[in-house]
């Protein structure tokens, strides 16, 4: 059941913004600026949850030595990412879609949408590559406690982040680049389960629990 549960908190984030990418409009115009406006305003929460599968098994006090300090880092890519991809969502998002709703019949949309679209894609670009430094430093950190198990998500956390760099969320890449994600973290949930919040396992072995049972 927990690691249910854990599957469940690690692949929210990412399942949703897949079906927000398969409803995404495809491009931005007067017709589909409000859609695009209110859509990311949606979103806007969800983006940062999107650290939650690489929390999870980082959710204990980081050690002196390598894996500790590899803990911290990934900690602060999480953070880097949800400050800047948070940016590129309001940039890009909102703002880009009240300009274009709101711009004059006769405006050309190219001079309102293209600056935005460069900053977004910008802060985006930071937040995105952040993100994947926190998914390698990941793996350093569990490294030593879980071995080799971690690895296939790894695998396939660094190929979605690496497509999520210029794929957003949009179909048809982006919705496999959020399916990606989900599947790595719930490699990575099975791969770190069985463990407590401090890293330690989560129940005797049965000599131990026989023997304590005993009273001996």
């Amino acid at each position: 059941m927990l690691t249910i549960r854990r599957m469940a908190l690690v692949t929210a984030a990412p399942l949703v913004l897949a079906g927000a990418g398969i409803a995404h409009p495809h491009g931005l115009s007067r017709l589909t600026a409000s859609d695009w406006a209110h859509l990311h305003i949606a979103l806007l929460p969800v983006f940062p949850l999107l650290t939650v599968g690489l929390l999870l098994p980082l959710w204990h006090r980081p050690r002196l030595g390598l894996a500790g300090f590899a803990t911290v880092v990934a900690w602060v890519g999480a953070f880097v990412y949800a400050a800047f991809y948070t940016g590129l969502d309001a940039v890009a998002g909102i703002a880009a879609g009240t300009a274009v709703e709101h711009a004059g019949a006769t405006v050309s949309l190219g001079p309102v949408k293209r600056p935005l679209y460069h900053t977004g894609e910008a802060l985006g670009q930071v937040g995105a590559y952040a993100l994947i430094g926190a998914i390698a430093a990941t793996a350093v950190a569990l490294l030593p406690k879980h071995g080799a198990r971690i690895l296939p998500g790894t695998v396939v956390l660094l190929a979605a982040g690496w497509s999520f760099v210029d794929s957003h969320i949009f179909w048809p890449r982006g919705v496999w680049t959020m399916l990606g994600f989900a599947l790595g973290f719930a490699l990575l949930a099975w791969a770190t389960a069985g463990r407590n919040r401090f890293g330690e396992t989560g129940m005797l072995p049965r000599h131990a629990a026989g023997d304590r049972g005993s009273g001996e």
